[in-house]
């Protein structure tokens, strides 16, 4: 049994990984700052009748 006479099918899993590996840096990063950093520090609200 050759192996090396296998035929080269891994390198469509590069076309799959490589876009997925690409996507995830961001996500990973914007679901700290969704989870971590937003509820940390809130939105500040706007006080009603201050007169301006």
């Amino acid at each position: 049994m050759d192996v090396f006479a296998a035929p080269e099918w891994h390198y469509w899993i590069a076309v799959v990984l490589t876009p997925a590996a690409i996507l995830s840096v961001p996500a990973v990063i914007g679901g700290y700052i969704f989870k971590v950093v937003r509820p940390k520090y809130p939105p500040r609200q706007k006080k009603l009748g201050s007169g301006q």
